[in-house]
């Protein structure tokens, strides 16, 4: 009888597939990714719609929206709900063994046999953390173990390296860069120097008296090729294992990244497009090899499409969708979902609607970056969203404001349960209500140091297996 697929999902934290060489960007960021792109199927635009990492990776680990996760904050309070299942959940029910590498006590790990941390944040004695290399030191033997072994297996890869802190070891650390990041005469950092909330977290991880914000966007875009490499060495044992005929390789991301934009530097809160854009790319033998995918895709569809190329039925009624329609290109059968419910409780908790032309953002409570209530951006005229047209189009506002309204109303309805942005009073984990000014708001919220940043990551680490 004929082993089941084995399955090793990248889920890469903050990577925005903009900063990749395999989605047009051009700088050779990801060469070993684009050449398995070349050999597999890659969709193009591809969106994680609730910010930040709790339930971006829900939704991929469940196949439901937010409504079905009851998931939106980074600090989600308890357990993901029993009312739904995990894929190593499922797979674990159809005879696999499961291991989840770097993504301990988290609400959205839940499931896994076996869960392995390694060192993702701290620098070592260079000033740098090799986190990819980190994770390799502890991957590679856990896949020789799981593929010594008759049951098939699902590994889950959780990368750290585009998260900040951005700190790739050399030479990466200036592939992308041959200035003076601390040029006296570059104010491109000011802005950030003064935000009380982030500040000393940021100078914490970049150069004394680093004033260039070019330098830490090529950290960034380092940091990935940095990554892109250590992938190669686990694409390579897969192949000298002999596993590359029985395994479904994805790669994708939870969310995006925020560089110097928006003012919301290096962190993955807001709704604009950069946190928005992710990675997904699918290899496995038998799927058309160079084919891109345009239509738009959620990451709820990436548990649905896995258990379909494995041959898994279940009794799950997913919100995402089977993507193998369209790479079958059995058009009539995929439904097509061009507008998107947006939502965000990282930093700020806002939530939003999305659709080919326009982006609407509104604040349920004021932020600390002192925005308007209301956005409104034309993606077509105006990609950057660098143009807050919301006085100027009210017409537009009303009725983005009443599609959300109503796909709200319906999805409640649907579920049985009031929309999380509605109840997730304490998403800041203050233990308060809702901010009443944005000052107040700026004045509480506050990162300080790489551990603080860790523990928001993190709730008490579950018992290794």
């Amino acid at each position: 009888m004929k082993k089941q697929a084995n399955v090793i999902l990248f889920g890469i934290d903050s990577l925005r597939r903009d900063r990749m060489s395999s989605y047009g960007y051009n700088r050779l960021t990801t060469p070993h990714i684009d050449k398995l792109a070349e050999s597999g199927v890659l969709f193009e635009n591809h969106f994680s719609p609730s910010i930040p990492t709790t339930p971006g990776y829900a939704s991929m680990l469940t196949g439901m929206d937010c409504f079905g996760t009851d998931v939106v904050a980074l600090r989600h309070n308890g357990p993901l709900g029993e009312h739904v299942k995990t894929l190593p959940e499922v797979l674990s029910e159809n005879g696999y063994n499961t291991t989840c590498i770097g993504f301990t006590g988290n609400p959205a790990s839940r499931g896994f046999q076996k869960y392995i941390d390694y060192e993702a944040w701290q620098p070592d004695e260079t000033g740098r953390c090799p986190k990819a290399q980190n994770l390799n030191d502890v991957a590679l033997p856990e896949l020789k173990r799981l593929s010594n072994d008759e049951k098939p297996f699902f590994l889950f890869l959780r990368h750290m390296d585009p998260h900040s802190p951005y700190l790739p070891p050399k030479p990466y650390e200036r592939m992308f860069f041959d200035g003076d990041e601390c040029d006296p005469s570059n104010s491109s950092l000011a802005k950030m120097k003064e935000f009380k909330p982030f500040a000393d977290f940021i100078t914490s991880w970049i150069p004394k008296d680093c004033t260039d914000s070019e330098y830490i966007d090529a950290q960034y875009d380092g940091a990935v090729a940095y990554m892109d490499a250590c992938i190669q060495n686990i694409l390579t044992s897969v192949e000298t294992l002999g596993l590359t005929e029985e395994t479904l390789i994805i790669i994708t991301s939870d969310h995006g990244e925020t560089l110097n934009e928006h003012e919301c530097w290096y962190d993955h809160h807001s709704l604009y497009e950069h946190n928005l854009v992710v990675p997904l790319i699918l290899k496995y033998p038998g799927l058309p090899e160079g084919k891109r995918v345009k239509d738009s895709t959620l990451i709820k569809d990436i548990m649905p499409t896995i258990l379909d190329v494995l041959g898994i039925d279940t009794n799950i009624s997913f919100e995402g969708r089977n993507l193998m329609s369209l790479v079958r290109e059995e058009g009539e059968t995929f439904s097509q979902e061009p507008e998107i419910y947006l939502t965000e409780c990282t930093w700020m908790r806002k939530h939003g609607w999305r659709t080919p032309e326009w982006k609407l953002i509104i604040a349920l409570e004021p932020d600390f970056h002192f925005k308007p209530e209301v956005e409104l951006y034309n993606l077509v005229k105006d990609p950057n969203e660098l143009q807050n047209v919301a006085d100027v189009e009210p017409e537009i506002v009303n009725l983005l404001t009443g599609r959300l309204n109503e796909y709200i109303r319906k999805r409640e309805q649907e579920s049985g349960r009031k929309n999380p942005m509605y109840t997730n009073l304490n998403w800041h984990g203050l233990d308060q209500g809702p901010f009443k000014s944005s000052q107040e708001a700026y004045d509480s919220l506050y990162i300080g140091s790489i551990h603080t940043a860790q523990k928001l990551q993190e709730k008490k680490k579950e018992k290794q297996l």
